[in-house]
């Protein structure tokens, strides 16, 4: 078959040379753009797609949690006879008690461990409840306060897994054992000692000049107890886990308090109280969402 070529396929055939030209031309702008253009994105990259060499960001240090460690028994918890005429209604009737080994904080939980966990300080913690508060002591050692039963949680839950421990609050039983000074307790009134002002921050003793300026005090500054364990009595009231409940007659084995209520326990007294609620043995208790300038905690953990 014969194929005839028109004037207008004669002309196309004569624009080739011109054309190939245009298109090299064209396509070594279009690759000089691009390596332009990758040069540039490699410059502006961000630390994410390209790691830069340099200092690190400052990372918060884990907190140095101290823990004593408490070796196992059975005492008698509640009211006994070294209470004399000071026992409160709620700390009877006196009934034993049995548990296992544990460990327990040797100071209350401090400014700076909340800080360094929660990443906020005492004054913006306040704040949450009300920035009219005032303060009742200031410092990295000082016992962190204003904090409620919910929030000791969430420090925990977020201390555990920076740290790979199991941290928990103390049940009340560990706790009054460990202020009594579990198998090396001696019987005294107080945690540590028969009188008040070698143990405690209390009413009697926290304010300089009077009581208009009570306050806390920094944490391991009065005399241990006997299993070397600071503030059981005085400074901060100290959430433990456990429910509000009244006590019962019968013998116990690593009790965890009631399984229904509202209420939950607070132990040890603190800066604001008079010498009765400093007792080993006497029960506070307040809502759970409570945040006052006298209440903080210590923390305890199982042995692993």
């Amino acid at each position: 078959m014969n194929i005839t070529y028109g004037a207008d396929h004669l002309l196309f055939r004569r624009c080739i040379p011109t054309m190939k030209k245009l298109v090299i031309g064209l396509s070594c702008a279009l690759f000089l753009c691009v390596c332009a253009a990758a040069q540039n994105q490699a410059q502006n990259s961000t630390p994410e797609a390209f790691p830069q060499t340099g200092p690190k960001p400052k990372q918060e240090p884990t907190p140095a949690i101290e823990m004593v460690l408490v070796k196992g028994g059975t005492f008698t918890m509640g009211c006994v006879p070294e209470q004399e005429s000071d026992c409160d209604y709620n700390s009877i009737p006196a009934h034993q008690v049995t548990l296992n080994d544990f460990y327990i904080g040797k100071y209350e939980v401090t400014q700076k461990q909340w800080r360094e966990i929660m990443g906020v300080n005492i004054r913006q913690q306040r704040d949450m409840e009300s920035e009219q508060l005032p303060l009742y002591g200031l410092g990295d050692e000082y016992p962190m306060y204003y904090v409620n039963w919910y929030e000791t949680h969430e420090f925990i839950s977020r201390l555990n897994e920076k740290t790979g421990k199991n941290y928990r609050l103390p049940t009340e039983a560990e706790w009054e054992y460990a202020a009594r000074g579990g198998n090396q307790s001696r019987g005294y009134k107080y945690s540590g000692s028969n009188a008040i002002e070698e143990v405690s921050w209390y009413y009697g003793n926290s304010g300089e000049g009077g009581s208009a300026n009570l306050i806390a005090h920094p944490v391991g500054t009065k005399k241990e107890n006997e299993l070397g364990i600071h503030d059981m009595t005085g400074n901060v009231w100290e959430w433990v886990s456990d429910l509000y409940g009244e006590y019962g007659g019968n013998a116990q084995t690593n009790p965890k308090g009631p399984e229904t209520g509202w209420l939950h326990v607070l132990r040890g007294g603190s800066w604001f109280y008079h010498a009765r609620p400093m007792l080993v043995s006497f029960r506070g208790n307040s809502d759970p969402t409570s945040r006052t300038g006298h209440i903080g905690f210590r923390l305890a953990s199982d042995i692993e």
